[in-house]
């Protein structure tokens, strides 16, 4: 299973690079190209420029994208670390990437950097409640922090369908947890790059890994949270895990390549006066039944 998780873990990374290269109409091999190029690319330094901050965060996202899969990625019929709280150390996870935007972008001594690392914040501080509630109603669901007792909850009714908002709201925060798509201001062109405009040679490409291995991650936690584990006809469970995370991985990239931008002072908006107050009706619909039901 130890030897399983990475493999899984890239092959899901590698399959959102190449969707991702296919939407943007460079083929299957561009991640290839890509990454061979910037692997004999010489590293860019600027100015009074704090490496070990910086490097920090590089390796940070990728880090966190990496534990946050320990806690939810598919390896049989239970998840890497099979742990008491696994949904709140998935979240914990996800919370340490604004640490890794954050170092990585004042750690560069550079204008475009920072602003990417401030954007990141504020779209922290617009997602994470909505993002959190949504969590907390699988939880509340399932009446476990387990993933593997949350799936079994799912054997007569996917979380999908009895809990819609929670879920939408899911997946709209997996755009903005891995900053894609219209929540990919941290990353925007108006600001050179934001984030990643002075990365340059391996530290880019290990920074990218940690994007698309975030993106993959988020994608297969959608499975065991909503949409019933590895539960399916026919294929092993392990299967439908992964044909399910693909079919959502494959949902993310296409509406973060079809989808305008979102500008952020909007988004925080809609989302403390829509999405907070509709996943708190959601939650309180799912404790009823949940209580209703004991």
């Amino acid at each position: 299973m130890i030897l399983a998780f990475p493999v899984v873990l890239g092959g899901l990374a590698l399959a959102a690079a190449v969707l991702d290269s296919r939407t943007r109409g460079t083929g299957w091999a561009g991640p290839l190209r890509e990454a061979a190029r910037l692997l004999g690319q010489r590293r860019r330094r600027t100015v009074a420029a704090d490496g070990l901050l910086a490097t920090a965060g590089v390796c940070a996202l990728l880090t966190a994208a990496t534990l946050a899969g320990t806690a939810v990625l598919p390896l049989g019929e239970r998840p890497l670390a099979d742990l008491a709280v696994g949904v709140v150390w998935f979240n914990a996870m996800e919370v340490a990437v604004w640490a890794a935007l954050w170092l990585t972008g004042w750690g560069a001594n550079s204008f475009y950097p920072l602003v990417g690392g401030y954007r990141f914040l504020a779209q922290g501080l617009a997602y994470e409640l909505p993002h959190m509630f949504a969590l907390i109603t699988v939880a509340v669901g399932a009446g476990s922090l387990r993933v593997p007792e949350v799936v079994a909850a799912q054997r007569g009714l996917w979380f999908a369908v009895a809990m819609p908002v929670a879920f939408a709201v899911y997946l709209l925060s997996a755009l903005a947890m891995a900053f894609w798509g219209p929540l990919g201001g941290p990353l925007g062109v108006d600001a050179a790059g934001g984030v990643r405009a002075e990365l340059s040679g391996p530290d880019l490409l290990i920074f990218q890994a940690g994007r698309y291995a975030l993106l993959a991650v988020a994608a297969a936690a959608a499975v065991p949270f909503f949409l019933g584990g590895g539960a399916g006809p026919l294929l092993p469970a392990w299967a439908w895990t992964l044909v399910k995370a693909l079919a959502v991985l494959a949902l993310l990239v296409w509406a973060g390549r079809r989808t305008a931008g979102l500008r952020m002072d909007r988004f925080t908006e809609a989302s403390w006066l829509v999405l907070i107050p509709a996943m708190l009706l959601q939650l309180l619909v799912t404790a009823s039944v949940a209580v209703a039901a004991r």
